[in-house]
């Protein structure tokens, strides 16, 4: 049980000089209610018609010792366990642990032995590490090498400020918006510090006052994540105030929250959700998100960034209703039921979690997308919890024996299909966010046209394009002729000859077809086709 001292915790050390014995242990580390005190049982195996001694340790004495000592024991055998008594409940005991209380001979002898082997032990170690320094000295090591450690602890603790440093008088903060995971988020206001802005409307995330080094340490490294993006699709960092305190981070404000929230605002059920604009999102609004959110995972998955924690309540929806990568694990503190703790490694949203992540701890873009997949049954159910029902421990069990959630009541199918797409057991057999995205563009495009114009899928696009063209132009420069043939993306090693047809508007048309190498350039389609008007005369 939760009140349960952890075995593996108990230790003991028999003092033979004076036959005493000092027991340590671990408390429980996540108690159903304040532990009040320890209970410890112990008995001499000789003395069988005794009653075992109990004796209750306050845990005042048990913060100041970190155990108890037992003392002034005969000599024998004995046993002792242990067990904790909390607010709510007493633990179980422990198992019994065995150990001897030698006579004043036998401890007499056990000290010479281990006196005598304590200096061997010594001389062996002065001899080696004398022998060790000796061939150091004359080891022939070339000239102009020189070695030196670091310790990465230290280098990825320390954050220094940079160009992202906004002044303090800078900022203003206007009012509470919530909690976030480190501290309190405020709406502020970046003054004169964009520039043609005099004034920009942010999110102010703070740090609480109680909060140690090393949380404003990792406040700060998360936002440091995110110095390296810049997507429509993927909240955008505004700045950062770390001289002083409190520690600021700016970002990008989400009038409209995070999207497990906004989802939920928006059933038909929550109270006040009667008036106009809370209806449920239509299924082609749904899928405009879908796009969004796919179109901001390609985006870090071309930067070689998982995300490793892609769910709705990490979506944020701005004023317009884009939703758009964020927080990157700022939110974990708010949403705390949504991970388990397994073993020592920590909190994990196993609900979100691929089978290759629950088994083996890897984290890959096609991890992500098994993630997506979860976030698509969330925004299908309103943010329903997903495998409804199952404690933590069973969604682990569930998932990696290879079972999929059914498909949600009202579900279109085409969602869901898309959904298992997603949660195919081989990672390899999972589509890329980049394909995603080309399944839902005939959804998404006639309604919403504005995608076109800011998507990374897009505008990757047209960069590919243009650095296509360039590279025409400076082989007509040189003199070489454009050949009449596919022509592949620039990571492509090789090109594909194609012969193109004759039109009769006066100039020939081309078909530009990208075979770009996955593991150059990530996330990219297999075949994309644009087409370009040549003219005649260039040919």
């Amino acid at each position: 049980g939760a009140d349960d001292i952890d075995e593996s915790t108990v230790a003991f050390v028999v003092e033979n000089i004076t036959s005493n014995i000092i027991i340590t242990w671990d408390e429980p580390l996540t108690p159903n209610g304040a532990i009040v005190s320890f209970e410890v049982e112990y008995n001499r195996f000789s003395d069988q018609k005794s009653e075992p001694i109990k004796r209750c340790i306050s845990r005042l004495d048990y913060l100041e010792h970190k155990g108890v000592r037992l003392t002034d024991l005969r000599p024998g055998n004995y046993s002792f366990r242990l067990r904790s008594k909390s607010l709510s409940a007493v633990g179980n005991w422990t198992k019994l642990v065995y150990y001897d209380i030698p006579s004043k001979e036998q401890s007499f002898t056990t000290i010479i032995v281990v006196s005598i082997l304590g200096l061997l032990l010594f001389i062996l170690i002065f001899v080696s590490v004398t022998v060790f320094y000796v061939k150091r000295k004359f080891a022939n090591i070339p000239d102009g090498i020189l070695y030196a450690s670091v310790n990465p602890e230290y280098l990825s603790a320390v954050y220094e400020a940079d160009e992202w440093e906004v002044p303090r008088d800078k900022v203003k903060l206007l009012k509470e918006l919530g909690q976030g995971s480190f501290g309190m988020v405020f709406e502020g206001e970046l003054i004169d510090h964009i520039l043609g802005e005099p004034s920009v409307i942010c999110a102010v995330k703070t740090v609480n006052d109680n909060a140690s080094h090393r949380d404003k340490q990792n406040f700060l490294q998360e936002a440091t994540v995110m110095k390296a993006f810049n997507c429509h699709h993927v909240v955008k960092l505004l700045g950062v105030v770390s001289i002083g305190h409190p520690v600021y981070v700016l970002m990008e404000i989400m009038s409209n929250g995070d999207l497990r929230s906004f989802l939920r605002s928006h059933r038909a059920d929550e109270e006040g959700n009667e008036k106009i604009g809370y209806e449920p999102p239509s299924l082609k609004e749904i899928l405009k998100m879908a796009a969004e959110i796919a179109d901001g995972m390609a985006y870090l998955a071309a930067r070689k960034f998982v995300h490793r924690d892609l769910a709705a309540r990490n979506c944020m929806v701005s004023s317009d209703m884009t939703v758009k990568i964020g927080d990157f694990g700022m939110t974990r503190d708010i949403y705390e039921t949504d991970y388990y703790r397994k073993g020592g490694i920590g909190f994990l949203p196993v609900r979100w979690m691929a089978p290759e992540s629950l088994k083996d701890g890897v984290f890959t873009s096609q991890s992500d997308v098994w993630s997506y997949g979860v976030v698509l049954w969330e925004m299908a159910t309103l943010a329903s919890q997903p495998y409804q029902g199952l404690a933590n421990e069973q969604v682990l069990k569930y998932v990696i024996n290879g079972k999929i959630m059914p498909r949600p009541e009202n579900c279109p199918e085409k969602l869901y299909q898309l959904m298992l797409l997603c949660w195919s057991k081989n990672p390899k057999r999972r589509p890329t966010f980049t394909e995603i995205i080309e399944m839902l563009l005939n959804d998404v495009l006639p309604n919403h046209g504005k995608f076109r114009e800011v998507s990374f899928y897009f505008t990757q696009r047209l960069q590919m394009l243009q650095k296509y063209m360039q590279r025409n132009e400076q082989e007509k420069v040189n003199g070489s002729t454009l050949l009449k043939t596919s022509v592949c993306g620039e990571q492509n090693e090789e090109n594909e000859e194609e012969n193109s047809d004759s039109d009769d508007g006066g100039g020939d048309l081309y078909t530009v077809k990208y075979f770009p190498s996955r593991m150059n350039v990530p996330e990219l389609a297999d075949e994309q086709t644009l087409q370009i008007e040549e003219n005649e005369n260039d040919c």
